[in-house]
C-alpha cells in the first residue's frame, strides 16, 4: 500500500499535463501511485497519461467514456486508490520539489491526522511567484493535531481540494464524494474540514497554482456559475445531518454570502442577462440559510447588503456612492501630499540660507536601511575618533531600532530630514542621497560605495539594457559630480570606480569600514553570535548568499537546500541570506537546520558566526576573504549572468576557493573536504592578496582622520597580511574529514590588475 495516492484529472491541458505529472512522479519521496485521469479529453491527454504509465509502474491510467466533469473524475480516481493519504492535483498545478517529503515528515509528526493543510503559490506566464497571502494561518506554532474549532482562521484560507492531504480511511467512513457542476471544491472541503477530528498544518509551499493568461474555467461567462446554489444547498445539507456541526451555520452563512457577491462582481463570469436572475437566487439562500451570530466586517456590509436585498439597481446606487467617496478620499490625500511636499521644500530651501553645521554629520545606507556597511562603520568612528561630531541616521520607521542610542533618528521626508542634509557638513552614504539634495559650498559628501565590483557598474552599464533598467546616466554623473571623497577597498576598486563614475573626488585607497570588525572580534563574541542565532556548538554553519539577477524577475533559487542538508549530514547548519532586492526568504521550510538570517541587520555578524560562504557572483565573497575563511563559488549559470550584467574578470579563473557548477558537485566539495583544503586555502590566499590588501581593522580610523580630522600624514600604517589574525571560525579547530583537490587557477589575470 503506498502512502499518497495523488489523483490529477484531465482534460484540455496537454500544455500542462506531463509538467504536472513529472512533477508528482519527480519527487524525492518515491512511496506513491499517481491515478492520472483522462475525462474524455479531445486533445493528447489521454496518450500522455499512457506514455507514463508505460514506463513508470506507479502510474494508473483510467480512461472515462464521456466527459463528466472534475468533480466526477476526481470520484473515479477515488475508486481507484489505495494510498494512506490522499493529494488531488489538477492538472495545469505542479507540485514543488520534495513536497511529498515535507508533507510525509509533517504527518508523521502531528500523529497521522484526518487531514493536513499545506500552502501554495500562484504561479505566472511572466515567471512570478506569489504565495497565497493567508499563509500566516498555515503557521506550525501551537498544538498539533487539533480541530476546527481550535483554529477557525483556516476557513479564510483558500477554499479548494488540492492544498490539503487527506486520510484515505476517514474520507471513506464519512463517505465524502465530489458533485457534479461548477465549484465542486466547496461542499467538499467545508465538510471535510468541519467534520475531521484531527488537522494540521504545513507552513511550506507545496503546490504551484498555475494562472493561465486567459484563466480556468470558472473565470470564463457561463450559466455553470448558478451551480454554485446547489453547492452551498449541499454544505448546509450536511450540517443539516449532522447536528453537532450546527454552530458552523453563522460562518457559513457569511462565506456563502461573500461567495455569491463575489462571482457577480466579477466581471465576465455571469452571461449578459442573467445577472438579475442570480441576484434573485442569491437573495432567496440569503433568506433560506440566514443565520444571524457572526458579524460582518465594515467593508464587506455593501456586498452583504447587495445579496440581502437583492437588487441590482439598489447595489449600482450604493455602488456609486462608494466609489464617490473613494475618489473623494483619494484626492484629497493627494492633495494634502502635495502641500506638504511644497511645505517641506520651502523649508528646505530657508534651511539652505542658514549657516552650516560643522559639528553635524548625517549617515545613511541602502536607500533608507538600517545602521550598518560602511557608513554604519564610520558612523561608529566618527563618535570614537571625533566625538566633538554629533552624529544622525536616515532610516525608514522599521529600521530604527538598529540604530545606536547615542545617534539621532532620522526619517526620510521630514522637516528634520531635510533640516539635516541642509545643514550637516558631512555628508556619508553607501548609496546617492535624494537627487533634490543640494551640493553647499563647505559640505563634504563621503561615498563608502558597498562592495568590490565584480558586475559592471555605473557607466559600463550602459549597454547592458537588462541591468541599467532605464537608469539616467546624465542623472547618475549629477550625483557623482556631488561627491568630495570615494572609498575604495583595493587597487581594482580604485581603476574601476575613477573609470566608471569619473569626476573630481578623491579617491581613499583604505579599505572598507565594515570589515575592520573581522580583525577586532573574540572568539567568545563569536559563540555570542553563533549562540543568538540558534546554530549548535558542534555544527558547521554555512553562510549561503546569492546576488541579484538581472535577467530574471523573480528570485532565484537555484539550490535545494534541504537535499543539500540531508546529503551533508546532522553536522551541517545553513544560514540563508537573501538579497536585499528580493522581498522574500531563499526558502520558507525553516527549520533547526535551516535558518533564515534575511532580516538580520548585520551581514558583518552573519559572516562571523559562520564557518565557510557559499555564494556565486555576490561582492561579499571580497569581504569574506579578509576573514581567511573557506568560500565556495556555485557559478551554474555564469554565462548567463556575464551576458546580461557584464563581469570585470572570470571569477572561474581567479576564485576564492572551490568552484562547483551544479548542486551535486557543491554537495561533494563539502562532503570531500575539498571546501577547506589546501588547494582552497592557496586560492583564497592569493584572491586576498589581490582584494584584501588594507582590510586591518584601521580603515574608519584612517577615514575618520583625513576626512574629519585633516590629518593627510601619519595616518595608521598598513598591516601586512602575514601579520594579521582574523578571529578564527568555530569550526578551524575540529579535525578536518579527508580531503580532494581543485583545479589550479588559469587564465590570464584580469586586465585592471596589471595597470
Amino acid at each position: 500500500m503506498p502512502r499518497f495516492s495523488v489523483i490529477v484529472p484531465a482534460y484540455k491541458v496537454q500544455a500542462y499535463l506531463h509538467e504536472c505529472l513529472e512533477s508528482v512522479l519527480g519527487q524525492s519521496y518515491p512511496d506513491l501511485e499517481l491515478i492520472a485521469v483522462d475525462d474524455c479529453s479531445p486533445d493528447a491527454c489521454g496518450a500522455i497519461i499512457d506514455e507514463f504509465a508505460a514506463r513508470d509502474a506507479r502510474v494508473h491510467a483510467v480512461h472515462l467514456a464521456e466527459n463528466v466533469g472534475l468533480g466526477r473524475a476526481r470520484n473515479a480516481g477515488l475508486a481507484h486508490a489505495s494510498g494512506d493519504y490522499l493529494i488531488f492535483l489538477d492538472s495545469d498545478d505542479s507540485l514543488t520539489p520534495d513536497a511529498l517529503r515535507a508533507i510525509a515528515d509533517r504527518l508523521k509528526e502531528t500523529s497521522e491526522p484526518d487531514v493536513l493543510v499545506y500552502d501554495y503559490a500562484r504561479t505566472y506566464w511572466s515567471g512570478e511567484a506569489v504565495r497565497n497571502q493567508f499563509a500566516a494561518q498555515l503557521t506550525e506554532e501551537g498544538p498539533a493535531p487539533f480541530r476546527l474549532a481550535d483554529r477557525p482562521g483556516l476557513l479564510r484560507v483558500l477554499m479548494v481540494v488540492w492544498n490539503k492531504a487527506y486520510r484515505r480511511e476517514f474520507v471513506e467512513r464519512e463517505g465524502f464524494t465530489f458533485p457534479a457542476g461548477y465549484y465542486e471544491d466547496t461542499p467538499w472541503t467545508y465538510p471535510v474540514l468541519m467534520s475531521a477530528e484531527s488537522i494540521a498544518t504545513l507552513d511550506r509551499v507545496c503546490v504551484h497554482y498555475r494562472q493561465r493568461r486567459h484563466g480556468s474555467i470558472l473565470g470564463t461567462s457561463s450559466r455553470g456559475h448558478f451551480d454554485l446554489f446547489e453547492q452551498y444547498d449541499r454544505v448546509f445539507a450536511h450540517i443539516d445531518g449532522h447536528p453537532e456541526l450546527a454552530h458552523w451555520r453563522p460562518v457559513l452563512f457569511r462565506r456563502m454570502v461573500d461567495h455569491f457577491s463575489t462571482v457577480f462582481l466579477k466581471r465576465g463570469r455571469l452571461p449578459r442577462g442573467s445577472r438579475a436572475e442570480f441576484l434573485r437566487k442569491a437573495r432567496a439562500h440569503y433568506r433560506r440559510y440566514r443565520a444571524p451570530g457572526h458579524p460582518v466586517p465594515p467593508r464587506t456590509r455593501v456586498r452583504h447588503a447587495l445579496v440581502r436585498l437583492g437588487t441590482h439597481r439598489t447595489y449600482r446606487l450604493l455602488s456609486l456612492a462608494s466609489r464617490v467617496c473613494r475618489r473623494a478620499l483619494r484626492q484629497t490625500k493627494a492633495l494634502l501630499r502635495t502641500i506638504r511636499g511644497a511645505a517641506l521644500q520651502l523649508h528646505y530651501r530657508v534651511q539652505l540660507r542658514l549657516p552650516l553645521r560643522a559639528d553635524r554629520a548625517v549617515f545613511s545606507s541602502y536607500w533608507g536601511r538600517g545602521h550598518g556597511c560602511n557608513p554604519g562603520a564610520l558612523e561608529s568612528a566618527f563618535r570614537a575618533y571625533a566625538p566633538h561630531i554629533r552624529t544622525a541616521w536616515i532610516a525608514l520607521p522599521e529600521h530604527h531600532h538598529t540604530i545606536p542610542a547615542a545617534t539621532r533618528r532620522l526619517r526620510p521626508g521630514t522637516a528634520a530630514y531635510w533640516t539635516a542634509l541642509a545643514r550637516s557638513k558631512y555628508l556619508v552614504n553607501n548609496v546617492n542621497f535624494d537627487r533634490r539634495l543640494v551640493k553647499r559650498p563647505g559640505q563634504i559628501m563621503v561615498q563608502t560605495q558597498h562592495g568590490t565590483p565584480l558586475k559592471h557598474m555605473g557607466l559600463d552599464l550602459q549597454d547592458r539594457p537588462a541591468a541599467a533598467r532605464g537608469t539616467d546616466f546624465a542623472e547618475l554623473l549629477r550625483n557623482v559630480d556631488k561627491w568630495d571623497y570615494c572609498l575604495s577597498a583595493n587597487r581594482h576598486s580604485t581603476l574601476v570606480w575613477e573609470r566608471v563614475f569619473p569626476s573630481s573626488y578623491t579617491t581613499l585607497e583604505y579599505g572598507f569600514p565594515r570589515n575592520d570588525v573581522f580583525q577586532r572580534t573574540t572568539s567568545a563574541d563569536v559563540a555570542r553570535l553563533r549562540e543568538s542565532l540558534g546554530i549548535p556548538a558542534d555544527a558547521i554553519a554555512v553562510l549561503y548568499a546569492p546576488t541579484y539577477r538581472d535577467y530574471r524577475r523573480t528570485q532565484r533559487r537555484t539550490l535545494d537546500l534541504e537535499r543539500v542538508l540531508r546529503r551533508l549530514g546532522p553536522r551541517f547548519v545553513v544560514l540563508t541570506r537573501a538579497h536585499h532586492s528580493y522581498e522574500g526568504p531563499l526558502t520558507r521550510a525553516a527549520g533547526d537546520r535551516l535558518i533564515d538570517v534575511s532580516d538580520h541587520p548585520s551581514i558583518e555578524s552573519l559572516c562571523l558566526a559562520s564557518d565557510a560562504l557559499v555564494t556565486d557572483y555576490s561582492s561579499l565573497m571580497f569581504d569574506y576573504a579578509g576573514l581567511d575563511r573557506p568560500i565556495v563559488i556555485h557559478a551554474d549559470d555564469w554565462e548567463a549572468y556575464e551576458a546580461a550584467r557584464g563581469t570585470y574578470f572570470d571569477l572561474r579563473d581567479f576564485p576564492p576557493g572551490a568552484v562547483a557548477r551544479s548542486e551535486d558537485e557543491l554537495i561533494d566539495i563539502f562532503a570531500t573536504g575539498h571546501w577547506r583544503g589546501s588547494r582552497s586555502t592557496q586560492l583564497r590566499s592569493a584572491f586576498r592578496e589581490r582584494f584584501c590588501p588594507y582590510d586591518d581593522g584601521r580603515a574608519a580610523e584612517r577615514v575618520v582622520r583625513r576626512v574629519v580630522l585633516g590629518e593627510s600624514a601619519g595616518l595608521p600604517p598598513f598591516i601586512p597580511l602575514a601579520d594579521r589574525h582574523p578571529v578564527p571560525s568555530a569550526a578551524a579547530a575540529r579535525p578536518s574529514a579527508p580531503l580532494a583537490t581543485v583545479p589550479a587557477p588559469g587564465g590570464p589575470v584580469p586586465l585592471t590588475e596589471t595597470l
